[in-house]
């Protein structure tokens, strides 16, 4: 592995366009619909924002306030994950084309370590996570949004799809991850429309992966 790099602070304007080596995609959507599938797919660099969640013992971690699972972590609340660190690295990918990211373990609620990610002269890269949309705004303010993309799907099958990944990965015990998977189908629709809001144009799986061809 190469040696890590050091980390600097997001820009706070515009970079310079003769600065910006390489821009973002960013892949939006609901929990199981198909982002980290279809990142892995393009063979682009990706960068897994996801990795950017606080650590469980955090005490800046939002709470849920009612339902089954009041007084548990709301790991759907994008107070629970870093934006500015996601957005620092998005920057440092663009420009220098390397960053040193977390490792985040789910199960663990927290991370296990870092890695190196190289770019290796590629002009484009993946940003793709549960709470990317929230980055739109920054990354097109520094210049580096090569498009933004919401995935959408029927909601039983990103259920399922969902479902049988947590519980194959352990995440959380299953009760809790059934309750939040219903909790995530109802809310669905909501989170698709949020995306929306924040820039992202809502596409399928397919036409998401057509775009971003159509950029390479």
């Amino acid at each position: 592995m190469p040696p890590p790099v050091p980390s600097s602070p997001a820009p706070s304007g515009p970079v310079p366009p003769a600065a910006v080596a390489a821009r973002v995609v960013v892949l939006a959507g609901p929990s199981g619909v198909g982002k980290s599938r279809l990142a892995a797919h393009t063979g682009l660099p990706v960068l897994r924002l996801d990795d950017y969640y606080r650590s469980g013992d955090d005490p800046e971690l939002p709470r849920i306030d009612h339902g089954a699972n009041a007084g548990l972590v709301d790991w759907d609340d994008p107070r629970s994950w870093h934006h500015d660190e996601a957005v620092r690295a998005i920057c440092e990918l663009a420009t220098t084309g390397r960053t040193v990211a977390p490792v985040y373990d789910i199960a663990r609620n927290g991370p296990s370590g870092t890695h190196v990610i190289d770019l290796a002269g590629s002009s484009l890269f993946v940003a793709e996570g549960i709470f990317a949309q929230e980055v739109v705004a920054a990354c097109r303010t520094h210049g580096v949004l090569a498009v933004a993309l919401c995935l959408r799907q029927h909601p039983l099958v990103t259920f399922w799809r969902r479902l049988t990944r947590d519980l194959r990965e352990h995440r959380k015990p299953p009760l809790v991850l059934l309750r939040r998977g219903w909790a995530l189908l109802r809310a669905q629709r909501r989170v698709i429309a949020d995306a929306a809001a924040l820039g992202c144009e809502v596409v399928s799986v397919t036409e998401a992966g057509e775009r971003i061809r159509a950029l390479v």
